[in-house]
């Protein structure tokens, strides 16, 4: 829900975008931290806040870290 985002900050479209990990943090919603891989040795990682329900917003991209790789670790950010 969040690739359209993350392209149109990258200023490119990714072919391969596939989450291979991720964690959680509640705060007055919830921040999930995903591991992206978009092609070849690349990964990004994502930071993504779900609003409480009531709150009826849609998924939000809130920060990023390109150039990342396969064996970075997913911290919080």
């Amino acid at each position: 829900k969040v690739k359209s985002q993350i392209e149109e900050k990258e200023g490119k479209t990714f072919d391969v975008f596939t989450a291979v990990e991720f964690k959680t943090q509640v705060v007055a919603g919830t921040n999930y931290f995903i591991k992206v891989h978009v092609g070849n040795d690349e990964f990004v990682h994502l930071r993504v806040f779900r609003s409480l329900p009531h709150e009826n917003k849609p998924l939000s991209l809130h920060s990023y870290q390109s150039s990342k790789t396969k064996h970075d670790e997913l911290a919080f950010f």
